[in-house]
């Protein structure tokens, strides 16, 4: 009888230990938030490869600086028919748009923020330097043993009525993304592959997945340098169309 009520206390404690280290879904988002933007800043070369639903590719190549959470600058270098095309994110959810062949800067609105940029299968809104956790509520759909899943839904309404977001259990970056839109149909997907680079976990590669045009684009982030002292002037609309 003793053993019985031994073992049933060993059980209780378990049980309650688990739910007092049990994390909630916003919890794990921050956690994933915090390593995507750990660094101070961020500048390195992309590879930038679109491909469409037969399979033809168009490659690219541009620079990107990241500082904090809130601004990110990105600048095609090549081809010449793509280059100094260039995106501006900001905080207060501000983008800007630089197009050469109109010599002239727009400010990006929240309601076209569902449009691809530059032709990629990247939007606006995803490729905005902001936290998940500013954009997005979530609620922790699933454990496995090597990941949470998120179930993410928009503060404000956008491109994506749900995301699911598996993150890794370990060391808290992105796997993979599943996007939806209002008809809860899934429209697109991605993956994310990173790599320790110094200190931080850095993205090697993320591919976007288009599942309604069969296209498919592909950025892969070469030589990242972390913590290089960026000013905050680099990341100005006059910048933005030098």
């Amino acid at each position: 009888m003793k053993k019985i009520r031994l073992i049933t206390q060993i059980f209780l404690i378990m049980f309650l230990m688990g739910h007092v280290n049990a994390q909630t879904g916003a919890e794990i988002l921050k956690k994933m938030d915090e390593i995507m933007f750990s660094a101070k800043d961020l500048s390195a070369t992309n590879k930038i490869v679109i491909i469409d639903k037969n399979g033809k590719q168009d490659v690219r190549e541009a620079t990107i600086i990241q500082k904090g959470d809130e601004m990110r600058l990105l600048r095609f270098t090549s081809p010449a028919s793509q280059a100094g095309i260039a995106m501006l994110s900001l905080p207060n959810d501000v983008m800007y748009i630089y197009m050469p062949a109109f010599a002239k800067e727009r400010r990006i609105s929240s309601s076209v923020k569902n449009q691809k940029f530059a032709g990629t299968d990247f939007s606006y809104d995803d490729l905005q330097a902001q936290p998940f956790s500013e954009k997005y509520t979530a609620e922790l759909s699933k454990t496995t043993s090597d990941s949470y899943i998120l179930e993410l839904k928009p503060k404000k309404a956008g491109e994506y009525s749900r995301i699911l977001l598996t993150i890794n259990k370990t060391e808290y970056y992105p796997i993979s993304t599943e996007f939806y839109d209002k008809s809860n149909t899934k429209i697109k997907e991605s993956k994310y592959t990173f790599e320790k680079v110094g200190k931080y976990w850095s993205p090697a590669q993320i591919e976007m997945n288009d599942l309604k045009k069969g296209s498919k684009t592909k950025i892969q982030m070469l030589n990242p340098k972390y913590d290089q002292g960026l000013s905050d002037s680099e990341f100005t609309v006059r910048k933005l169309t030098n």
